[in-house]
């Protein structure tokens, strides 16, 4: 009697302990799904590389950047030199202080976008790629509905029909189109991993839907996720300046796009101000070049 009196308050701490031990245990593997997406793939390190120098570069940008980017600091086209090191704009505008000002924004229209694009993807995956049925069907459906359209060709169209938007509507608009080729990658694995025994083991002891999904099978998806992301972020500042290059952004904000669009319309290359316009599109191409999303969608 004793002893089974005594037994039983041991029983709630090995609980707690054991449950911090299950927790450091899937931070753990979470780690270890981030390594092995980078690990052997230098592509993608050179992508998370890049984006740590913009994100670097976006975040102190008062401190790295010379002059005001929105003021005029020197004559028109002036070619780079020791004070000027990227030259100046036709408006007379520095094009280093631009580029440095330009990467924020670009960068905050980009990883908002992404934000939003994968969280609809991992919503509309997982619950497609776990729940099965009728749900399956109708997510299924719809995410073949946006994979229909061209992305950059709607953005283009939705975007001239708004006319002249701001960085948040491009946001939303890059945000709510770019989530189905995640979706479907992640519906794939998460149909693949359903049936494995920890999930079958979760449902058997009586684990609810929500926190199989939360505990289970998403730190599964962290390679999956990670990888959608990063080529997300990266696709919409492509896109991001695309559109503003096109006219179709906010052209008085300084970003990577407007500052294309800037360079366009001045007829830059012609007059032979080639930095107003290669500076930005070599941020860019630098970019979205090392970007390694191609071993996620693999």
């Amino acid at each position: 009697m004793d002893n089974c009196m005594n037994s039983e308050p041991s029983s709630g701490p090995e609980k707690r302990t054991a449950e911090p031990r299950l927790s450091r245990k899937k931070i753990t593997k979470v780690f270890a799904k981030v390594y092995a997406f980078f690990y052997g793939n230098p592509p993608a390190i050179l992508g998370g590389l890049l984006l740590t120098i913009i994100l670097t570069a976006a975040v102190f940008a008062p401190v790295l950047a010379t002059h005001n980017p929105d003021k005029r600091v020197a004559r028109p086209h002036v070619a780079p030199n020791a004070e000027y090191i990227l030259g100046t704009t036709r408006s007379g505008r520095d094009v280093y202080s631009q580029v440095i000002y330009g990467a924020r924004k670009s960068l905050t229209v980009a990883v908002s976008a992404g934000i939003i694009a994968m969280s609809l993807a991992v919503f509309i995956g997982v619950s497609s790629g776990y729940l099965g049925g009728k749900t399956d069907e109708r997510l299924n459906f719809l995410t073949n509905v946006f994979l229909v359209f061209p992305q950059l060709p709607l953005l283009i169209v939705l975007a001239a029909f708004l006319g002249q938007v701001s960085s948040l509507v491009i946001t939303l608009l890059l945000g709510v189109t770019s989530w189905p080729w995640g979706a479907r990658v992640i519906r794939s694995q998460t149909m693949a991993i359903r049936h494995k025994e920890f999930i079958i083991s979760a449902e058997v002891m009586g684990e609810s839907k929500i926190r199989i999904i939360l505990a289970e099978i998403l730190p599964n998806l962290t390679s999956i996720v990670f990888g959608g992301f990063l080529g997300t972020v990266i696709y919409a500042m492509g896109a991001e300046a695309g559109l503003g290059i096109l006219g179709l952004g906010d052209a008085t904000e300084v970003s990577w796009g407007s500052m294309l669009y800037w360079a366009q319309t001045s007829s830059s290359l012609y007059t032979g101000a080639w930095w107003e316009m290669l500076v930005p599109a070599l941020a860019l191409a630098m970019t979205g070049g090392g970007s390694g999303a191609d071993k996620y969608v693999d």
